[in-house]
């Protein structure tokens, strides 16, 4: 009997390890995933259905969920799981990822100026050069993305700064037409007591002269 309950915990202990060594497996093979293509890091094929995506990506989140192991890189696995999960149900993002890796695959056709019935097609030497290609092409939308960013965040800067001065033309307009307007009590008196001297003193030169 106790070497029954012996070989039980064995047992038990050598499927705990397995479990283990799975999750640090997969929590590994995520950190490595390309992260621009969602598909890599859930480790799918283009073109699955949204019920593929869902399916795999409870599966996966489950077995390295960071509550679920004590592997240190766990969360940064599940967050790079989460967000390619979001980007494959995102129809937009997704749209550009299968055009990116559409594209891919003409260029290296082309490159080497295939057909597009070239029986190497189908091979796993041009499936691995796909794969790459892919990486070299999102790299690029990346980069080309980033630049229009930068383009597009100078552009706000500079109409931001117009926005500013004439904002501060107006308001120094504004402030003169006030200090204008509180002032011109006293330049009215002003001149009523300028008017007034000339006119005493225009008197008197008139009594002189008489």
């Amino acid at each position: 009997m106790a070497d029954d309950d012996e070989g039980l915990e064995a047992l038990a202990e050598l499927e705990k390890e397995a479990s283990e060594f799975n999750k640090d497996a997969e929590i590994d093979r995520i950190l490595k995933a390309f992260r621009l293509d969602a598909y890599a890091v859930l480790d799918l094929q283009p073109g699955v259905s949204e019920t593929d995506v869902k399916n795999t990506y409870r599966k996966k989140s489950l077995l390295i969920h960071p509550d679920k192991t004590k592997n240190p890189r766990a969360p940064d696995a599940f967050d790079r799981l989460k967000k390619a999960q979001t980007e494959l149900m995102d129809e937009k993002h997704r749209t550009q990822l299968d055009e990116a890796i559409a594209d891919a695959r003409m260029l290296l056709i082309r490159e080497r100026k295939w057909t597009v019935d070239h029986p190497d097609l189908t091979g796993e030497a041009f499936a691995r050069d796909w794969r790459e290609k892919t990486k070299f092409v999102l790299i690029e939308n990346e980069h080309r993305r980033r630049k229009q960013l930068k383009g597009q965040m100078a552009e706000e800067g500079r109409q931001k700064r117009k926005e500013d001065e004439e904002l501060e033309l107006r308001k120094r307009k504004r402030d003169y037409e006030q200090e204008w307007e509180q002032t011109r009590e006293n330049r009215i008196n002003s001149w009523r007591d300028f008017s007034k001297k000339g006119a005493e003193k225009k008197k008197k030169k008139v009594k002189v002269l008489g």
